[in-house]
Parts: C-alpha cells; sequence; structure tokens
C-alpha cells in the first residue's frame, strides 16, 4: 500500500515520429522561403502591368507563410495524456473523494428545448460516483417557467433513472441517446423507456402550450416566482434548490442518495449588462459556493451530454495526483458531436484539432478552455494565482452546512442579483473575463498567465456528445462568432503576446494566435480566390512558368502541405470524401464567415458596434435534417454569406474558363503558358465548390441558393469580369 501511494495518477507521452515531422516541416519552411524570394526578386517595376495583383499575391502568400510558422508550435511537441482511475479508486475511498459542482447552462427554451436541457441534466446526475458528493447546478438565462417546470419532472424520473443506470451499467446515460440507440423486451427496460416518453410527452405539451397551468404551478411553490409581468431580460434572481442532497429522504428508488439538483436564474434587468454566459457562469459560481461550494466544477451546455460514466474519476486523476496534480487548473475534454454525417458534411468534427493541436498545445502545460466539457479547480477559476495556492489533499471531505434550504435559497440570491458584481473584481481578475464573446478562450488564457498548469485530455470513449449544427447557415452563423470573438482577444489587452509576455512560454502564445488569428486570415484566402481569376481574364501571369525552377518551391509547398493534411486526416479515421468536405469547409469559411467576423472586430475597434452573443440554433426544419443525413448541402438562405460563396465561385468558374482559352492560345502560338499554374489554381477551386454550382443551377429543392442570391452572385461576378476587362 505505501508503494502503490507513490504510483502517478495519470501519465504523459510525446507522440512518436516528431523528429521526422520537424524534417518535414523544415523542408516546407525552405519553400515557403523560396517563395517570398520569388515574388521579391520578380517584383514589378512602377508602372508596369500586374504590379498592384502581384502586391496583393506577394503579402497574401507572406500572411499564408508567417500563419504556417505559426501552426507549427501545436505540431512541435504533442503530449497525450492517459489517467489511472482504478489507481485513484483504490487510493480513495468514497468517503474520500471530493465534491463536485456541475453546471449546465442554457438561455432559451424555443433554441434550447426543455427536453434537451434535461437529458444533460439527468446524465449528469448519473454519473458512477457518489451521488451525495455530485450537485447539478441548472442556469437558465432565460428565466423560463417551462425550463423550470421540465427540470422538476426530470427529478421526479431521476429516481427511477439512476437505479436503472447502475443496476444494468449502461452507456450513454442520457434516456434520449440511450432509448434512441438500444432496445430491448426487459420489462423493467420497457417500463422505464415508457416512464421517460410519458416525462417528455408532458414537457412538450407544456412546451407547445406555452405556459404552465394552475394546477401545475400548484405543485410546486417555486413557480410563485413568476409573474406575467417577467420577460427574459426583466426578471429577479430566482434559485429554488429542487433537490437537497443533504436530507436523508431525498433517495432514489433503490434507497440510494440523490444528487443535490438545484435552479437558477440570475437577475435581468433592461439597464444592467448581463454578460452573457460570463455573467451566468459567474454567478453559478458564487451561488454553487454557498449551497455545495465543491473544490471541483464541470460546466456544459445544455446539448452537450455526457457520455461516459468514469470522466468524473479520470479528470481527478490529474488533479489529485500527488506530484503534478496541484498546478493544474483546469481538464478539458475535446468537444465531439453525436450527429457528424459519415463523411462530415460541414467540417464539424475537429478531428485534427483534437488529435494534434490540442494536445500540441498541452505539451506546453496549457491548454484552451473550450467553454464546455471542462473541469475546474474552484480557486483557479475564481481568481487565485498558483503561487498563492496551498494544496488541499486531505481536506476533501463535505463540509456540513446547518442553514436550512430556505436559508441557503435567500443567501444564493443576493449573489445572483445583477447589482452583485458592482465594485468588484468579478469579469476581470475573478471568474470568466468579461467584454470578449468568447469568454471561455480568453479565461483559460488569463488562467494560464497566473501560473497554473492545464491538461487536454482526449480519452477513447468520447466524455461528451454535443449536437453539431445541421445547416450550413447555422455553421457560418457559429464560426463567425467563434472568429470575431477569438480576434477581439487578439486585438484586447489580453493579446497572447502582450498579456502572456513572460508569464507562459512562446509556445503557447503561438499556439492561441493559430486560433486567434482566424479572422485576419481570411484576408489572404479572399485574395487568393479573387485576384488570380481576374488577372486570368486579363491575361496577367502571377505564377512562374511549368518550365520554371521558381515551379518547384510552388508546387512542393502545396503538395506537401495537401498531403500532409491527408494523411493527418487519415490518422484521425476521416473518410477521403469527409477530408475533400473540410476542405471545402474551410475554403467557404475563411472567405465568408471569418471575413465577416474580421469586419465585426474592425467596426467595434472604431466604436461602431458593441460586443454581442449569438446563440447557436439547436433545432433544425425536418426537411434540413433530411439533407444533412443525406449529405446535401443546404443553401437555402438569404444571407449575405451565402452570396459571398455563390460569387467567389461564379468568380472562379469564369476565370477558369477565361484561362483555359488564354492557356490554349499560348501552347498554340508560342508552345508554352505563364497561365498554366494560375489556370490550375482556378480550376481546384471550382471543383472545390461543386455543390455550390449545383445549388446554384440544377437543384429545385430547397436547398438552392434563393433567387435574390442567384441575381445578385451572378451581377457581381459579372461586373467583376466587366471590370477586370476595362481596367
Amino acid at each position: 500500500m505505501g508503494e502503490g501511494k507513490q504510483l502517478p495518477l495519470f501519465e504523459s507521452k510525446e507522440a512518436s515520429f516528431r523528429l521526422v515531422y520537424k524534417l518535414f516541416a523544415s523542408t516546407i519552411f525552405a519553400a515557403i522561403c523560396w517563395i517570398w524570394v520569388y515574388r521579391f526578386t520578380n517584383f514589378p517595376r512602377a508602372g508596369e502591368q500586374g504590379r498592384w495583383p502581384w502586391i496583393a499575391i506577394s503579402m497574401s502568400e507572406l500572411g499564408f507563410g508567417l500563419y504556417w510558422i505559426i501552426t507549427q508550435s501545436v505540431r512541435w511537441k504533442i503530449i497525450y495524456q492517459s489517467p489511472f482511475k482504478q489507481r485513484l479508486s483504490n487510493r480513495y475511498g468514497e468517503d474520500k473523494l471530493p465534491s463536485v459542482d456541475i453546471f449546465v447552462c442554457t438561455a432559451d427554451p424555443l433554441m434550447e428545448p426543455p427536453s434537451l436541457v434535461i437529458n444533460t441534466v439527468l446524465s449528469a446526475m448519473s454519473y458512477n460516483y457518489p451521488p451525495e458528493k455530485l450537485s447539478v447546478y441548472l442556469s437558465d438565462d432565460g428565466g423560463s417557467e417551462l425550463t423550470f417546470y421540465a427540470l422538476l419532472r426530470a427529478s421526479d424520473f431521476s429516481k427511477h433513472w439512476l437505479p436503472f443506470c447502475r443496476r444494468f451499467n449502461i452507456e450513454p446515460r442520457s434516456p434520449e441517446a440511450y432509448f434512441s440507440g438500444h432496445h430491448s423486451d426487459d420489462k423493467e427496460w420497457l417500463s422505464i423507456k415508457k416512464l421517460y416518453e410519458g416525462m417528455k410527452s408532458k414537457i412538450e405539451s407544456v412546451q407547445k402550450m406555452g405556459k404552465i397551468s394552475e394546477d401545475m404551478r400548484k405543485q410546486h411553490r417555486g413557480f410563485s416566482e413568476w409573474n406575467p409581468k417577467m420577460t427574459k431580460q426583466d426578471h429577479q434572481s430566482i434559485v429554488q434548490i429542487i433537490i437537497d442532497g443533504r436530507d436523508r429522504s431525498a433517495v432514489d428508488d433503490d434507497g440510494f442518495q440523490l444528487p443535490t439538483l438545484v435552479y437558477m436564474a440570475r437577475e435581468k434587468r433592461p439597464n444592467h449588462p448581463h454578460h452573457f454566459k460570463a455573467g451566468a457562469m459567474n454567478a453559478l459560481i458564487r451561488v454553487s459556493s454557498v449551497i455545495s461550494n465543491a473544490p471541483f466544477i464541470l460546466n456544459l451546455d445544455c446539448d452537450m451530454y455526457p457520455n461516459n460514466v468514469d470522466a468524473v474519476k479520470e479528470a481527478l486523476c490529474f488533479f489529485l495526483d500527488e506530484e503534478k496534480g496541484h498546478a493544474i487548473s483546469h481538464v478539458q475534454f475535446p468537444q465531439n458531436f453525436h450527429n457528424i454525417t459519415k463523411n462530415d458534411l460541414y467540417g464539424n468534427s475537429l478531428p485534427v484539432i483534437n488529435k494534434f493541436e490540442m494536445p500540441g498545445l498541452c505539451g506546453y502545460g496549457a491548454a484552451v478552455y473550450s467553454g464546455t466539457g471542462c473541469f475546474h479547480r474552484r480557486e483557479s477559476i475564481t481568481g487565485m494565482h498558483f503561487k498563492d495556492y496551498k494544496s488541499k489533499h486531505d481536506s476533501y471531505s463535505k463540509r456540513e452546512d446547518k442553514r436550512t434550504v430556505d436559508e441557503l435559497i435567500d443567501a444564493s440570491k443576493v449573489l445572483a442579483d445583477c447589482t452583485y458584481e458592482q465594485g468588484t473584481l468579478w469579469g476581470k481578475e475573478m471568474g470568466l473575463v468579461y467584454g470578449i464573446s468568447v469568454e471561455d478562450v480568453s479565461t483559460g488564457l488569463v488562467i494560464s498567465c497566473r501560473g497554473w498548469k492545464s491538461i487536454y485530455y482526449n480519452p477513447e470513449r468520447p466524455a461528451f456528445l454535443g449536437m453539431a449544427p445541421a445547416t450550413m447557415d447555422v455553421v457560418l452563423v457559429q464560426q463567425t462568432r467563434w472568429s470575431e470573438g477569438m480576434f477581439q482577444i487578439f486585438f484586447s489587452k489580453y493579446c497572447p503576446f502582450i498579456y502572456g509576455y513572460r508569464k507562459i512560454k512562446l509556445g503557447v502564445q503561438m499556439g492561441y494566435c493559430v486560433y486567434l488569428l482566424w479572422a485576419p486570415l481570411s484576408l489572404p484566402f479572399l485574395c487568393y480566390v479573387i485576384v488570380p481569376p481576374i488577372c486570368l481574364l486579363k491575361g496577367i501571369p502571377l505564377f512562374p512558368q511549368l518550365t520554371s525552377p521558381w515551379f518547384l518551391p510552388f508546387a512542393y509547398a502545396f503538395l506537401a502541405n495537401a498531403a500532409y493534411s491527408l494523411c493527418e486526416g487519415q490518422s484521425c479515421g476521416q473518410t477521403f470524401k469527409g477530408w475533400w468536405n473540410l476542405q471545402r469547409m474551410r475554403l467557404i469559411r475563411r472567405t465568408t464567415a471569418y471575413f465577416i467576423g474580421f469586419v465585426d472586430v474592425i467596426r467595434k475597434q472604431l466604436g461602431l458596434s458593441q460586443t454581442k452573443f449569438v446563440l447557436t440554433d439547436k433545432e433544425a426544419s425536418e426537411d434540413a435534417l433530411r439533407r444533412y443525413e443525406q449529405e446535401v448541402f443546404d443553401f437555402g438562405s438569404s444571407s449575405v454569406m451565402f452570396t459571398m460563396i455563390a460569387t467567389l465561385a461564379l468568380l472562379n468558374l469564369f476565370g477558369f474558363i477565361g484561362g483555359m482559352k488564354s492557356v490554349i492560345m499560348d501552347l498554340n502560338l508560342n508552345g508554352s503558358s505563364q497561365l498554366i499554374l494560375q489556370t490550375m489554381l482556378t480550376a481546384l477551386i471550382t471543383m472545390v465548390n461543386k455543390p455550390v454550382y449545383e445549388a446554384l443551377f440544377i437543384r429545385n429543392d430547397k436547398g438552392r441558393f434563393p433567387s435574390s442570391v442567384i441575381v445578385k452572385s451572378m451581377f457581381l461576378a459579372s461586373l467583376a469580369c466587366c471590370l477586370a476587362s476595362v481596367f
């Protein structure tokens, strides 16, 4: 036993073949340098045709090269983590394991249906962990009595669901996910399924009515908090302890203690900023400190349900390790999705980021906090610097609070008031950072700068499963918010190169910038899809001939990067078509959503707009879902970004046609052409845009481009061609 206590609770292993990769990367870097040399030594003279396009392409290639250098920071030292949960169980009995608070956040009962929310809550309550040491908090930023009603129904169902999960050791423990993927003729199985469907039917019928009947209101005193004058943006703080984990009578059907279950809707008033999800999380941190005050916190989005019953124990292996655990602030799990199509139509699954880039950042002792699926040490997220932290391995026993439920509720409501944070450090030095739409990323960066280490852990069985967007419109809105928020960090005082100077390693600073610079990356991409086709129409060459030695660095840099990207995708289990879909979505995202995000940040810097938080819609029409499952792209929106997609696709099609004519004429007259590489570039972009042309000219379903988008894109692409011929 004495020797067993000295064994580590987790181990770190460096990925193999890193030396081979470094040699390979150095050859690409050499090719990039030769491309820069070519651009500089062949610079057109003043007044010479093609000077400005040459400058634009040269700046784009400079941007591509510098960004590629930054991306190497997350591929230089890839570290994979492995916990030993059996050692944890042997070392800590159930009575010695620390308590864990679980935060589930929702904001709108229409975009995030209560039936979806309670599945996440129920699966969080069902962890393979002592239930008396779990406390589940639901933050309802919509302040909806419909969500509160759903949580009440879920609390009743949990008395049957938790024993069922234990008895049959099932996974996943989200009822909807479990029953949709399993079937049995067992009497108990059928009985539990009937109970679940009955609960779900009641919740959905109440949601359809849009209100709670008087009979239902009498079932719980918590409904007295709501009145007809309340709105989503104007209501008092509401805290209700639905299940009190201290109450010995709060047990399930098998007599086991139920986890504590709390509903919270923080106060909102029109004249007080509420800081979106960051404000909700900070209110949860304060409220939970009064009710349960667990030393560790797991936060989840309402659509990201736990999929691995041992995820809590696996995370605690990192925190409780005797040698390294005291320095760890948070353990981030990857975002995985249960509704990804076979070939990942919209590139939602992030396999390369999950398998290579995030573990690459972990090689420097840092992990990007992604906003969901993350375990936190309470001290680190409330603002404590690592140098001030004292390990409390021997004091994790749950404290006894003698206050009544009513007293706890009254004390909690004060902490959820909208005026509580005035004159405090909340949102600055305490809790999640305010003023940035991706508050999670900036908060993780700030925590790293306080001296804490963090872990990225990607288990074989996904710890959490969420719902990926099923329409192109929602995908691009989400990507716009992400790219805008991350570029906003780069422009703020939290820029890693400034805020992190001498606080975190250069590799961490660069690793963060791989994502913070998504938005400005749109500029070189837009240049590359606009300038070459226009110059083709005017016969202006921008690249060397195939017979020139300068052709080699261009060809090598492109082909080597593409081949390596394909190998990365294949090693992550991507199909070739899935990899091709990802290349298409990268092009689309970088020339639309990222550009919009870039423009929005510039407008904010000029004081022309304010930070907004756009909630991702979790619901899609049956027609849209059918197209998604059949892997048919959905362009059925009049969004500005859809006009951009169609215009750029048409411009490259026109450029390719014009380029082919010029190349054929040059070959007939001179036997060679300087436009071949340029034409090949537009041909590649045209191939990538095949689904766009189908949605423009062939398809007749609701997923095709609207007539207004077709007309506008045809006009804009034709105008660009006409202007090219004139100037």
